[in-house]
């Protein structure tokens, strides 16, 4: 039976047992994953997972079950409706959604990526080797290679049926320098399509940490701070995207509630949150929950726009959801996640614009930033000190320190270097007078 005859087979089961609502999502995953230490190949496997997640909804209360043994539909659906009818009522539930039209979404699956052995996925992760091993004294101490390809079924009982594939493709390597002088570094990267250069990520995270050898002592100071995007990202995943979630604003947890069409930002600053991305990482035609994707503004010249809602957030507050439902996979329901989180600001050879300061690759610790404040305070990693436009001397140990709304009103420079970083897209940005300590 195929996925469209499961779900409308779930979909009437849980109809049959009383169910004012119901809805089915269903995943099938097909994963090639290949692990490297100390300069081999670990190991390698392959994984077909496949599973059904489906919420049944009686007077307003909302029962969830899940399988991964997609012919025991029925019994999935017996027990949401049952979960349903021990819990209270929702008096901020209002409905799932409801049939849309689907817009059309581009680069987000390679053939080439659902037909490729083993083979040639092993010699991807050797490509990461040999990269690294192309500059002197280093070794990789662990890496990973990734390949995916899989598809999603959503289907409710107000009109709701989506079903899409998708690919994707990532590697990873950190690396350390021998010898008497060590350093580490790593390289990522990550895309929908064949198209990655292997051999350039361990290579890059090479150099990095060859570069990073001999590191100086620097004295506490304000400076200017270069932020390269692994390093931004990590920021904005745990310092500012929390707050822009509306189930967060809602309950209270947000720096931003109430902050609508306030200046928040750099003029220059647009933030864009973009389900629509040609071959970005979270791209689909819909979200999680069946919602049309779209391109939703959160900073627009440095004024806030936009929170980001799923269809039960946006109902509390009598709106739209801005196509942000998002899951893990089929084992939990949905909550508010962003979509290809864009950070758009003019571009120049940054470096170059830059007459003092200090760049920073990496950091560690951005878990720990306060995500309703916005303060952090993390490791610098691969940090170089910056003089008359130029990478001058790696900076053996560095904290930096700061708040991420601050830091949105700081910014006076963004590179041309735009990566993918997961699901953010970012280029390299500078901030005014920021805290280092050395």
């Amino acid at each position: 039976m195929d996925m469209y005859e499961l779900a409308k087979k779930g979909l009437k089961a849980a109809s049959d047992l009383g169910a004012d609502e119901a809805e089915i999502f269903i995943m099938e995953d097909h994963k090639t994953s290949i692990d490297i230490r100390k300069d081999e190949i670990e190991g390698a496997k392959e994984n077909i997972s496949r599973g059904l997640g489906i919420r049944a909804i009686v007077r307003g209360a909302v029962g969830f079950a899940s399988t991964n043994t997609i012919s025991r539909i029925e019994d999935a659906a017996k027990s949401a409706v049952s979960s349903a009818r021990v819990r209270d009522s929702d008096p901020d539930w209002r409905s799932l959604p409801s049939n849309g039209e689907y817009p059309h979404v581009s680069g987000i699956r390679d053939p080439e990526l659902e037909k490729m052995e083993l083979d040639i996925c092993l010699s991807f992760a050797m490509k990461m080797i040999d990269g690294a091993r192309s500059i002197p004294d280093i070794v990789v101490t662990s890496g990973n290679f990734s390949r995916s390809f899989g598809k999603r079924l959503i289907m409710n009982t107000n009109g709701i049926e989506i079903e899409e594939s998708a690919t994707g493709i990532s590697g990873f390597t950190d690396v350390i320098t021998t010898g008497n002088s060590i350093s580490t570094a790593y390289d990522f990267a990550i895309s929908r399509n064949n198209d990655i250069d292997f051999y350039d990520i361990g290579k890059s995270a090479a150099e990095l940490a060859d570069r990073s050898r001999g590191g100086i002592s620097i004295e506490p100071q304000r400076t200017d701070v270069i932020l390269y995007p692994f390093a931004f990202s990590d920021l904005l995943e745990n310092a500012f995207i929390p707050s822009v979630d509306a189930d967060n604003v809602q309950k209270g947890r947000s720096n931003l509630t109430g902050r609508i069409g306030e200046h928040m930002a750099s003029e220059k600053l647009s933030i864009i949150d973009d389900g629509l991305l040609e071959g970005g990482i979270d791209t689909s035609s819909s979200d999680d929950e069946g919602v049309p994707s779209q391109r939703t503004t959160v900073i627009e010249k440095g004024v806030f726009r936009s929170y980001l809602y799923d269809s039960y957030t946006a109902g509390k507050d009598n709106l739209k959801s801005t196509g942000n439902a998002s899951r893990s996979s089929y084992l939990s329901t949905p909550s508010v996640g962003p979509r290809n989180f864009i950070i758009d600001h003019p571009g120049t050879d940054i470096i170059a614009d830059t007459d003092n300061g200090v760049l920073v690759n990496t950091v560690i610790g951005g878990h720990t930033a306060n995500s309703i404040s916005g303060d952090f305070s993390v490791e610098a990693r691969n940090a170089f000190t910056i003089k008359d436009g130029r990478i001058d001397r790696p900076i053996r140990s560095l904290m930096i320190s700061g708040n991420i709304f601050d830091m949105l009103t700081k910014m006076n420079g963004a590179g041309n270097d735009i990566r993918k970083v997961g699901g953010t897209v970012t280029p390299s940005v500078r901030i005014e007078d920021m805290s280092v300590v050395g």
